[in-house]
């Protein structure tokens, strides 16, 4: 077991990692992924499909809140102009299905420019409220805009056909979300490492002694709502395909609770936190109707009547518990388990 991590080389920096057995790891994860659709039923493959779609949103807004420190309650506001995006172009437009997820990226990122360019001297809740209130006036701008987005009609999404390949079903959704988180995730790790990656954690550590460096506050804070925002609005639109209709219904601000509680669950600011808390709270209600079905039916029709509610209270509760507990997440959990393995039998 290695006790450090130590860098000799540029070449050894460089990587994304040097470890073989993170390498074994790596190749197991591409291994269950790929049979994931022969070990699960539709209804897996599902749960599964929405779990790879809340971690490229994670992933996303980790960016903003984990990597900048800038709290954010507007990822619904960039989901939503994601989500119209792709359907407006190519539903309405019939552009290209590469061209309608490029929009998905360009939009919210463009809208995040105008809220981040105001909200550039916010911090703490004052920035949180005016995210938030960017999502209410994106939601009445589609509603208005009904020549465009059909309004509360909402816009009906086909599976999209890319390079040939048409993903018009389950399992073949499910691949493309895998693909699309993966990319995400790469793109998440080289911008990590790269020179605006540092500069958006130096800002979330320090602020002044990273001005103080030499890092622009404004262009960086910037570079985050555009990065941020540009990967959320993807997760927008593979949500609307994943519905087949896109509305602004179907984007609740729950969901912008549920980003939030995603990164404090798996640990804030770290990109294998975001994916391991995108697992923990989808597959959480699934856990809780498991248990509730060993007590009977009667506990099974309870959940069943009041899902809503008691969905609600398990997320109140693994918050409270994790802030309380382990503040650093699942992360924070396997650090823990690390160092102890690491260390023992000298650990006390």
């Amino acid at each position: 077991m290695r006790s450090g991590y130590f860098k000799e080389s540029i070449v050894e920096h460089v990587n994304l990692t040097d470890s073989w057995l993170q390498r074994v790891w790596i190749a197991i994860a591409v291994l269950a992924v790929a049979l994931a659709p022969l070990i699960f039923d539709v209804y897996g493959i599902t749960l599964i499909t929405l779990m790879a779609i809340a971690a490229i949103g994670a992933m996303g807004l980790n960016i903003l809140t984990g990597w900048t420190g800038l709290i954010s309650l507007g990822q619904t506001a960039f989901m939503v102009l994601g989500a119209y995006a792709y359907a407006i172009t190519t539903e309405s437009w019939g552009w290209n299905p590469i061209l309608g997820f490029a929009m998905a990226g360009i939009v919210p990122m463009l809208g995040s420019v105008i809220v981040g360019i105001p909200s550039l001297r916010l911090t703490g809740l004052y920035l949180a409220i005016t995210t938030l209130a960017s999502a209410f006036i994106v939601n009445q701008l589609v509603l208005e805009f009904d020549g465009l987005t059909n309004g509360s009609s909402g816009i009906f999404v086909n599976r999209p056909t890319i390079l040939g390949v048409a993903f018009d079903t389950d399992t073949k959704l499910y691949f493309l979300c895998m693909i699309l988180a993966a990319l995400t995730l790469l793109a998440c790790l080289n911008l990590k490492r790269s020179r605006i990656g540092r500069a958006l954690i130096a800002i979330r550590d320090n602020d002044n002694a990273a001005r103080v460096m030499g890092v622009d506050l404004r262009s960086f804070k910037l570079y985050a709502f555009m990065a941020s925002s540009f990967i959320v609005g993807i997760s927008g639109a593979l949500y609307g395909i994943f519905l087949s209709f896109v509305t602004v219904d179907g984007f609740p601000f729950l969901l912008a609770i549920e980003a939030l509680a995603i990164l404090i669950v798996g640990g804030i600011g770290s990109i294998a936190g975001a994916i391991l808390g995108s697992v923990f709270l989808i597959g959480l209600p699934e856990v809780t109707a498991a248990i509730f079905s060993l007590f009977g039916e009667e506990a099974t029709r309870t959940l069943t009547t009041s899902a809503h509610e008691i969905k609600g209270m398990l997320y109140g509760l693994v918050l409270i518990g994790f802030l309380r507990l382990q503040p650093h997440g699942l992360m924070g959990l396997w650090q823990d388990a690390r160092r102890l393995w690491t260390l023992w039998p000298l650990r006390y």
